[in-house]
């Protein structure tokens, strides 16, 4: 299992909106187990595991882990491919990333911040972070810095942010900043209401 791995496959935007399937993914990152187990600690038949597993491999988060012989069977036990998904959602589609974005805007309310999120903030948040997504770095150098096993996650998220501003070019890293004051400022205009302070 890799310890970081980032994640453009737009469906795995959909399988993760799932709580089953986050669930899966939380228990097979901790251990390697079997549909059976899955389908115990879950309370959920062994056909849903099977159903959900082969979904989540399809999309790359899960893979095989070893198979055992036990009497006359084959026992497959899972894991999760990564401890860490860095999911970037610039790829993922306007659709999925509008969709994500809604849900998180309809959350800040729980952090006490109040938002009007209507259709047309969501739109425009969604578009400033695919302008932000699309000024990443090229997949094989997010490959080769996913896969520095001596290095802890959050010195990874480092590194891929120093990688990217040393090879974005000038007038690229005028859009990211521009993109982030865009952003900034929307949020900031959006909010209507802070949490007092407790």
């Amino acid at each position: 299992m890799r310890a970081f791995k980032y994640v453009r496959d737009p469906r795995a935007f959909e399988l993760l909106a799932d709580e089953t399937r986050r669930k899966i993914i939380y228990l097979l990152r901790a251990k390697e187990m079997t549909v059976s187990q899955l389908a115990g600690d879950l309370r959920i038949t062994t056909q849903a595991v099977y159903h959900q597993i082969n979904k989540l491999r399809e999309a790359g988060l899960v893979e095989v882990a070893r198979e055992e012989r036990v009497d006359h069977f084959i026992e497959t036990y899972y894991r999760a491919t990564a401890e860490v998904f860095e999911l970037h959602h610039g790829e993922a589609g306007d659709e999925n990333s509008a969709k994500h974005f809604k849900e998180a805007l309809e959350s800040l309310p729980k952090v006490g911040l109040e938002v009007d999120a209507d259709d047309e903030l969501i739109k425009k948040v969604a578009q400033i972070h695919a302008d932000m997504d699309s000024i990443g770095l090229p997949t094989e150098l997010e490959e080769k810095i996913a896969q520095l096993d001596d290095v802890a996650f959050f010195t990874k998220s480092r590194v891929y942010e120093l990688a990217q501003l040393a090879l974005m070019s000038d007038k690229q890293f005028d859009q990211m900043v521009a993109a982030e004051k865009a952003l900034r400022s929307l949020m900031k205009a959006s909010v209507t209401k802070r949490a007092e302070k407790r």
